[in-house]
């Protein structure tokens, strides 16, 4: 650490903004004092997807650690921004406080209290929301505050949420399952790569309804799935190299024949 900052020994958040105004400083780091909000996103999203792995893993240490990783990025922007007249890392928390508080109001106003139907609690968590939204002038549409840059899926699960909200979505599960029968009928028929492009795309989309139906995250199933998937193909490639052999090496049958060979020793009971 350069001779000019010196540990602090105050209160832990404290220390931590300070350690960042020295890493910023005349005399901080070189790399940390080049980074812009801009430069630092794709570091953020990486930190983020690590605690994700973390808590999938069930790595108790690091989701600790991960999570002290995402902190550093959240005080690293919010010091950027202080440094160009934006806001501090207190009016971060001061706004996350307020909000919090302000949409809990079955917690902290003693009027309304007693909500105990989580289902309740997210209804309304949309209608404070929507009406914050509108107060401010700046909610045209119920997906206004739905971004667009997400990952396709999680894009997906947000747009259909928004519209079951206001009503506009099939009663259960047993509709939307028609619904895929439905489309995944259309791609069978498609002829064109643009149609069945389209036709998949429309497959995705009800599937991901039906996720909402059954309550279940599309993003966290599809992460399991893959997951699970990949410990399956790492049991068959053990499997190979203890015969010095790789999969490019077995035929499918063989192939196939690990991967069921795998399930057995590799899913949950």
């Amino acid at each position: 650490m350069p001779h000019h900052c010196q540990p602090n020994t105050g209160p832990i958040l404290e220390r931590l903004e300070e350690l960042m105004a020295c890493l910023r400083g005349p005399e901080g780091c070189p790399w940390d004092r080049e980074q812009t909000p801009r430069s630092l996103l794709p570091y953020t999203i990486e930190e983020a997807f690590e605690v994700v792995e973390a808590v999938e893993t069930r790595n108790i240490r690091a989701w600790k650690d991960e999570l002290g990783d995402l902190l550093f990025h959240i005080v690293f922007h919010s010091r950027i921004a202080q440094e160009e007249g934006h806001f501090t890392l207190n009016d971060v928390i001061s706004g996350i406080v307020d909000k919090m508080t302000r949409r809990h109001p079955h917690v902290f106003d003693p009027v309304r209290a007693g909500l105990e139907d989580p289902e309740q609690v997210v209804a309304q968590w949309e209608v404070i929301k929507r009406a914050e939204k509108s107060a401010s002038g700046g909610l045209k549409s119920v997906f206004d505050d739905v971004n667009s840059r997400l990952p396709a899926l999680l894009w997906a699960a947000k747009v259909q949420r928004k519209m079951s909200q206001v009503g506009f979505d099939w009663s259960g599960p047993d509709g939307v399952l028609e619904k895929v029968h439905e489309e995944l009928e259309e791609l069978r028929q498609a002829t064109t790569q643009d149609q069945r492009e389209e036709e998949l795309g429309d497959l995705l989309l009800t599937l991901v309804n039906l996720a909402g139906h059954y309550r279940i995250n599309p993003e966290m199933a599809l992460r399991r799935a893959t997951h699970k998937s990949q410990n399956r193909f790492r049991y068959m490639e053990q499997k190979l190299h203890a015969d010095h052999r790789s999969p490019t090496d077995a035929s499918l049958d063989e192939l196939e024949a690990l991967w069921q060979e795998s399930k057995r020793h590799t899913d949950p009971a």
